[in-house]
């Protein structure tokens, strides 16, 4: 196993836009799995919105639990507006990691939030929707981590295909 893993677990998920963003979040920040609960986002599949085929690369697997799922020695962090949680910027990310977001429309349970390791919380005025919030937590974890992989060869691989554009030399040497 990855000395760093990363996890995600949606506890019934919505809407197919919603998980779409997710999943292309996971395949973005190399997370190395998705786990859902519950048979919403079953029935609304047709409208599968993930243009980059990321299911193809990050697999997404429907589960009874997301707290039986939880991938062995993995820290359990739960991310939900919740009292007494710790505000995200405060939180220091573990190694290995099991990401678990509630629903867009409910929130996790109380056993959920107790099982946990952890609790946080994005400290905005109002809540997010699941994916704004993966796509938060995720690049907070790369932002506080010590592996760099920026890099133009990083841009180059990532970029998409019509993207040729460059920043000035002369920028660059300012900076």
């Amino acid at each position: 196993m990855n000395e760093f893993e990363i996890h995600i677990g949606l506890s019934n998920p919505k809407t197919p836009t919603n998980v779409g963003a997710v999943l292309r979040a996971a395949s973005c920040f190399q997370a190395h799995a998705v786990f859902y609960t519950g048979d919403r986002y079953d029935r609304a599949a047709r409208f599968y919105t993930d243009r980059q085929d990321t299911v193809s690369s990050t697999p997404f697997t429907e589960v009874s639990c997301l707290l039986e799922s939880a991938p062995e020695n993995t820290k359990i962090v739960c991310v939900e507006l919740v009292e007494d949680a710790v505000p995200l910027p405060e939180f220091q990310h573990p190694n290995k990691a099991f990401y678990i977001f509630g629903p867009e429309d409910g929130t996790l349970s109380q056993e959920m939030i107790d099982q946990a390791d952890s609790v946080v919380y994005i400290p905005t005025v109002g809540c997010l929707n699941v994916a704004m919030t993966v796509n938060i937590v995720l690049y907070d974890r790369l932002a506080k981590s010590a592996q760099s992989i920026a890099s133009n060869e990083l841009i180059c691989k990532s970029r998409n295909v019509n993207n040729r554009v460059r920043v000035k030399t002369e920028l660059t040497n300012i900076l």
